[in-house]
């Protein structure tokens, strides 16, 4: 072959190869930000089809390598090894494999986290006031809208709440907890950024309808598992109650409003921050004995919490005035609990009501309780409870 045709040739290979390796590189950066795109936004949905995203990532890594290193590219310096050396993919390919609804859910709460992000954000109109906060919904630059919990620096006893819940929140990362977005100080307001949960309470859904046991049973697992974690993490709610327990338009609850929360590991909390909710205060909490708040009185609240689902109205509802109601708890005395509701949920209701907190269930301990086992309660319809909002 001349001279001139080899050289052509080599020019021809040589420009192949340049071409080729640019094409490798456009196709590898395609498939992974696809695939990473794909499996941020389903994870949200796709508990039940995590093994497919890790099957996927998998894929995409191996294919892309494979492609990198027979054009004898470097792939420590390629885009691939970068996004693959980030902990959130390795992570989620981890959780994956295992299939694992909750700790999926979990992940994705942290990469929603992540990703959001409050800038010049406006504040719009009040959608709920509590005993020491008044919360506003806020839209992000993003187009995308939160909920802005708001107490003046000012109001010292107040803020001390605020900032407890920050505290508490920072820490905390589960599908049945409220998400928290971050703070802001303005002037003279500090504002938390939350998660937005526009179907409201469940206290304003058993108000606008009577819930089936099949529906209390869906709602009551999920905040068992919300409390699980919570513990799990050292931190007692201190106000579990309807009114606290956000629901989502699909039927999704979150346990919210931990301004009176404590952290176990932080013994000077508790002189400062107050007491829960009379009508579902624990005995040892009412009598400030046997240790006060803990893991266990959250459980005798959750009981309350139950039954104010069961029946629409606030425990110990029949109490003559303050007096006496405390004097009830004082003595171990729980709410009445209804011969209308089944065996089953009244077992659960009293095994949560034990006045002596050493003898009530952990959360985990509740959570393989009949009324609560998947493998024995059906599915609720939530179509009918959703259409009243």
């Amino acid at each position: 072959m001349p001279s001139s045709s080899k050289q052509a040739a080599c020019s021809s290979s040589r420009s192949f190869s340049h071409y080729a390796k640019n094409l490798a590189d456009q196709i590898v950066m395609l498939l992974v930000q696809t695939l990473r795109s794909v499996a941020e936004a389903a994870i949200l949905y796709a508990g039940y089809c995590a093994r497919l995203i890790g099957e996927m990532l998998r894929l995409t890594e191996t294919t892309a390598r494979t492609i990198l290193k027979k054009l004898g590219r470097p792939i420590e310096n390629e885009v691939i090894a970068a996004v693959f050396r980030d902990s959130h993919v390795q992570l989620l390919e981890q959780i994956a494999r295992g299939n694992r609804y909750t700790d999926v859910n979990s992940l994705a709460l942290m990469i929603s986290r992540r990703i959001r992000r409050i800038t010049n954000w406006e504040r719009g109109d009040l959608i709920g006031k509590g005993s020491f906060a008044s919360v506003y919904r806020g839209s992000n630059e993003d187009g995308s809208f939160f909920a802005a919990k708001s107490v003046s620096l000012s109001e010292h006893k107040h803020l001390c709440h605020l900032e407890n819940e920050i505290a508490i929140l920072k820490r905390l990362d589960h599908e049945n907890i409220i998400q928290c977005y971050g703070t802001q100080k303005d002037g003279e307001m500090l504002y938390i950024f939350l998660e937005l949960v526009s179907h409201g309470t469940l206290e304003q859904a058993y108000k606008n309808c009577r819930f089936k046991e099949s529906q209390v049973s869906h709602y009551t697992r999920q905040i068992l598992q919300g409390l699980r974690y919570l513990h799990s993490c050292k931190v007692v709610h201190g106000d579990v109650k309807c009114a606290n327990i956000l629901v989502t338009e699909s039927g999704r609850v979150k346990l919210a409003d931990f301004g009176l929360s404590k952290s176990m590991e932080d013994h000077s909390q508790s002189s400062k921050l107050g007491l829960g909710s009379s009508f579902w205060m624990a005995p040892e909490v009412a009598t400030l004995e046997r240790g006060g708040y803990g893991f266990p009185s959250d459980i005798w609240s959750l009981g309350c919490t139950v039954t104010e689902m069961s029946t629409r109205k606030y425990p110990h509802y029949n109490a003559r005035d303050a007096f006496n109601l405390h004097r009830s708890i004082r003595s171990g005395e729980g709410p009445a609990v209804p011969d209308y509701l089944s065996d089953t949920l009244k077992d659960f209701i009293t095994q949560c009501l034990q006045p002596h907190p050493n003898q009530r269930p952990t959360a985990a301990n509740l959570l393989a309780h009949r009324f609560v086992n998947e493998s024995s309660c059906p599915q609720p319809d939530l179509t009918e409870l959703l259409l009243l909002f």
